[in-house]
């Protein structure tokens, strides 16, 4: 059995500008539970105050897998350990577990701590010996064993000597720095195996992108524990990513640890922990990332189409991730087939509207139009091509003007906007005047323009006012053109029930701001109809 140990909620929230609420770490708690994770690193509780009030409120949760698990330092040198606060605030946690962590670097016990090999020694013993008549099980997590070994190997074998005859039930080899090569990592265990019995784990940071291959070699080598947090977050290049660990220990190696049914949780997991940490979810983490599984080049999608396994070492669901089929220049026709399926459409790959979509695609994304980060613009494009879609308004005309005053006032922008909705559209709603023209300010012209748009728009449409611009991105295509550049605007949407992706390209960044809002609008009232 592989125990699985997450110190998302510590090691992960020292990420660069992750700062996880007490609310955040409850959620990610009972997410992990769910997941099957056997231990949750919940905080160091002598370290602030949040991480008190978590341990107090968790008691609360009613978790069905998951041990939560307190983290401290071994006891400070010169008092007794059960005169040192941050041991008397781990035991008042009444949690199940603890985890501490000792130097195990000679160079951190004479420079860091300034302390004798011998003092550093007995920290640990005293701390862990102490602490295992309290909690159920004590980790000892051997602060940079791994730079320590190499050199002082001696000196590194008795700080785990010396919490293993305290009572440590895991010792876990620290490569605190990230420093640590496969192959020195495969020789160290094999090393240490030798010299101690207690069960060994592994804690690895990713500073030379070896996190996970030094996690699993550890498995291989006999260790029962791994340390890593969710999609890798932690300080510098972070930790070890449980997200691809525990699919390789347990699809690819076969090992028990986390129940193969719970691993269909793990793409949800991944998201919400990007979202707590207010962070973009990286598209091109392996296994949970969007892009994991998304099919580009149209040979690639003709030959996942007959047989996944071409292009695919697992079936994306096992993760709880699918199949993305992308569309771009490289698109061939299986591309736009599989697309439209997505959508409830099916196509003939040989038809001559697969072919006029194909062709149109090629031609705008030749300007600059780039639809995987657009789809609902890729929607709109298939379905008013197919005739599936009605048109529900049309511009008359639109005029933007920036102004500013003087130097001490703000920029603003005022724009105009005139549309008119077709005869039909009118007759249905029992409209008579077609046309609608109106004016906003904004703070920029985009704003203006968007707002005078949806004030012309929902006279017609009410549910516009459920449309919230949440992003927008404006991309320069040809930077060698200096200020001719033309630019590409995306923009993201939400109506609260939904998000959609919309694109726009024009060499004026009012005009490509304007296609791209206009599709976003479109996009949701063609879904309102659709509901």
């Amino acid at each position: 059995m592989i125990y699985i140990y997450d110190t998302t909620l510590r090691d992960g929230a020292q990420t660069r500008g992750v700062s996880f609420s007490l609310e955040d770490k409850l959620r990610i708690t009972q997410a992990l539970d769910d997941l099957g994770i056997h231990y949750i690193e919940g905080g160091w509780p002598g370290s602030n105050p949040k991480d008190l009030a978590y341990f107090e409120t968790v008691k609360g949760l009613d978790l069905r897998n998951s041990k939560i698990v307190a983290f401290s330092s071994t006891k400070r040198k010169g008092i007794k350990v059960e005169e040192d606060t941050n041991i008397g605030q781990l035991v008042r946690t009444e949690v199940p577990a603890v985890t501490v962590f000792g130097k195990s670097w000679d160079l951190h016990v004479t420079e860091a701590l300034k302390i004798s090999l011998e003092e550093n020694l007995e920290l640990i013993y005293e701390t862990i010996e102490y602490l295992k008549k309290y909690f159920d099980e004590v980790f000892f997590d051997a602060e940079h064993f791994f730079d320590g070994y190499k050199e002082n190997p001696e000196y590194a074998i008795k700080t785990l000597k010396a919490a293993e005859e305290a009572g440590a039930d895991c010792l876990v080899l620290c490569d605190t720095n990230g420093g640590t090569l496969w192959y020195e990592t495969e020789e160290i265990i094999d090393a240490v195996s030798k010299e101690v019995k207690a069960p060994l784990g592994i804690h690895a940071h990713n500073d030379s992108d070896m996190a996970v291959v030094n996690s699993l070699i550890a498995v291989k080598k006999g260790a029962i524990q791994i340390q890593g947090t969710i999609n890798g977050l932690g300080e510098r290049a972070g930790n070890a990513n449980l997200c691809s660990i525990i699919p390789d220990l347990v699809i690819k190696m076969g090992y028990e640890s986390i129940p193969l049914e719970n691993l269909k949780k793990l793409y949800s997991v991944s998201r919400l922990v990007s979202e707590l940490s207010n962070s973009p979810h990286p598209v091109n983490l392996p296994f949970v990332g969007d892009n994991a599984f998304a099919h580009k080049a149209g040979v690639h999608v003709s030959a996942v189409e007959k047989n996944p396994r071409t292009y695919e070492h697992i079936d994306p669901e096992l993760v709880g991730n699918r199949r993305r089929i992308m569309v771009s220049e490289l698109s061939g026709r299986s591309n736009i087939v599989n697309k439209a399926r997505e959508l409830g459409i099916e196509l003939d790959k040989n038809s001559v509207e697969v072919k006029k979509i194909l062709e149109k695609i090629k031609y705008l994304e030749a300007q600059g139009y780039h639809f995987e980060g657009a789809e609902a613009s890729f929607e709109l494009l298939l379905k008013e091509t197919l005739g599936l879609t009605k048109k529900y308004f049309e511009l008359k005309g639109f005029r933007v003007i920036a102004e500013k005053r003087s130097e001490d006032e703000e920029a603003y922008a005022e724009a105009t906007v005139k549309v008119e909705i077709p005869e039909e559209i009118a007759k249905e709603k029992g409209i008579e005047d077609r046309f609608e023209h109106t004016a906003a300010e904004g703070r920029g012209p985009v704003e203006a323009l968007d707002k005078a748009l949806r004030k012309a728009l929902e006279k017609f449409y009410p549910s516009i006012r459920e449309v919230k611009l949440t992003d927008y991105k404006v991309r320069i295509l040809d930077e060698a053109s200096g200020t001719a550049a033309s630019p590409r605007v995306l923009i993201e949407s939400t109506d609260g029930k939904r998000k959609w992706g919309t694109v726009g390209v024009s060499p004026n960044v009012i005009e490509a701001s304007w296609l791209a809002l206009v599709d976003a609008l479109k996009y949701k009232l063609m879904k309102d109809d659709e509901e």
